[in-house]
């Protein structure tokens, strides 16, 4: 009998949003150190060592299986049948080899549908960099993770050391072609839309409650948004990035210093997750100026917030979001930071509130008709130019500060590379690690081709930085007894606004 797992209405909404223009796949370009000594064959050590971890991670192992007629999400079941020269891929790069190149690749290979009928992942080794580098790109459909259990499944191909840890094989499991039946499938979509409807009426209560708080919350602040730290309901202004999107994206990666940003922001009362939507807010302002596309309005942020709960490692999304101003409109770089942080406290509040209350699935019954044709009508009208309820998506990842290694490579770089969508051109995704915060800048093409541009206000957003507060302020002396106070040994902080 065929295990049947099924797509939470969170997970399916990226199935059902889905269109040749619009791909709903994440993923990451990671950087690597060459193995010592390494005279090639890295891709087939690579696979060998993927094939040997694939059962610690459902992902790996399952496939979609469509509801009749598509009254529902469809489900997941397990396929025996993988084929891993489909999903792991070899690349070189054409000479002369450089970063923008493989950005270029990585645009591209990004922009390109998951073949639903298998499990939905890809993976690629790309070797062919000036340097000697190594570099790993991996797509995998948003259905089964969000930014948390992306970071879970790193952890499953990545190892601590050189050396890989031993990892215990999987258990012997019997043939299993077993096709799931029509009737079967009914009945099990059936008793799941039962379950929702039961959990979601349970959670009635405590939501009412929360909406209610949220209510006097806003209504004793609509005459003061800076006050009550909130938006008031408008639309974002026009921007390049407010179009409908095709299929082509552009890339760029940036890398910046954690440990320093956590102590300028220490030092201006302002948290890690505050400074990286300022440098964003900071170089979005400069990048916009120049080409004399700076709207009056402040541009508006749309931010993911995670509803995991601490310790939970379940291949699946358990996201919310939420909107901030980024003042863009001031020119003051501590006015931008101070509505920031107006907006981020306000959000903590809000989430403080709904976090619990808020159901993480519902009854997805006529969900992929309705979504289908949603996201249709969105993208071939012109809403998406009219509609704009943000102007960017920006989320920030905590990960691991300490280095990783796959395959005997040491990594160097972690850069997220995830979706655009309809009506919101560009995203910007922050992973930390090994004290760096790895931005990765993802565009469509058409609306903003020039992500390296955009990349590099972020650097002159961070000069800019370091010039709000005094060095000493920023720079604090090490204890004496500390005799390598810059070496990286705590994780970041958790943020209420990583994905």
């Amino acid at each position: 009998m065929q295990h049947i797992k099924h797509l939470s209405v969170v997970d399916g909404a990226f199935l059902h949003l889905e269109t040749p223009e619009m791909p709903m796949h994440v993923g990451s370009l990671n950087v690597f150190e060459p193995p010592p000594g390494y005279a090639g064959g890295w891709y087939e050590a690579v696979k060998a060592h993927v094939a040997g971890r694939m059962h610690l991670a459902p992902v790996f192992t399952r496939k979609l299986a469509a509801m009749p007629f598509d009254l529902a999400n469809p489900v997941w079941i397990g396929d025996d049948d993988i084929d891993l020269d489909y999903h792991m891929r070899y690349v070189v790069l054409p000479k002369p080899g450089t970063v923008g190149q493989l950005h270029a690749l990585v645009a591209r290979l990004h922009s390109s549908l998951l073949d639903r009928s298998r499990p939905l992942w890809e993976f690629y080794v790309i070797e062919g960099l000036a340097d000697g580098k190594l570099a790993f790109y991996c797509k995998v459909h948003h259905a089964a993770i969000d930014g948390q259990a992306g970071v879970t499944l790193g952890q499953t191909v990545f190892d601590l050391s050189p050396e890989p840890r031993k990892v215990r094989p999987p258990r012997p499991r019997r043939g299993n072609r077993y096709q799931l039946g029509v009737a079967e499938l009914l009945a099990a979509g059936l008793a799941n839309q039962f379950q929702q409807v039961m959990k979601v009426g349970r959670l009635l209560p405590a939501l009412a409650r929360a909406l209610a708080g949220l209510g006097r919350e806003a209504w004793a602040a609509r005459n003061d948004t800076a006050a009550g730290g909130g938006r008031r309901l408008r639309l974002a202004p026009p921007t390049p990035f407010n179009v409908a999107i095709t299929n082509q994206r552009a890339f760029a990666g940036v890398s910046l210093p954690l440990g320093e940003t956590k102590r300028i922001g220490k030092a201006l009362g302002a948290s890690v997750n505050d400074v990286v939507l300022w440098l964003c807010s900071t170089a979005l302002r400069s990048y916009l100026k120049d080409s004399r596309e700076l709207p009056a309005a402040s541009l508006v942020a749309a931010v993911p917030i995670s509803l995991r709960a601490e310790g939970d490692t379940t291949m699946n999304n358990q996201v919310a979001g939420t909107l901030i101003d980024l003042g863009t409109q001031h020119a003051d770089p501590l006015q931008r930071l101070q509505t920031i942080m107006a907006g981020t406290a306000a959000m903590k509040r809000q989430m403080g509130s709904l976090r619990g209350a808020i159901p993480t699935d519902f009854p997805s019954l006529g969900s992929p008709w309705l979504l289908g044709g949603l996201v249709s009508l969105y993208g071939r009208s012109r809403l998406a130019d009219r509609l704009r309820f943000a102007n960017v998506t920006i989320s920030n990842v905590p990960g691991a500060q300490v280095p990783v290694y796959l395959a005997g490579a040491k990594m160097l770089d972690y850069y997220p590379v995830s979706i655009v969508v309809h009506g919101v051109a560009l995203n910007i995704t922050v992973q930390s690690y090994l004290g760096q915060l790895c931005f990765g800048l993802i565009a469509c093409r058409r609306a903003a081709p020039d992500m390296r541009e955009l990349a590099t206000q972020l650097e002159h957003a961070f000069e800019a930085l370091r010039k709000l507060v005094p060095q000493a302020e920023a720079e604090p002396a090490p204890a004496p007894a500390r005799r390598a106070p810059r070496k990286v040994k705590r994780a970041p902080s958790s943020s209420a606004t990583t994905r």
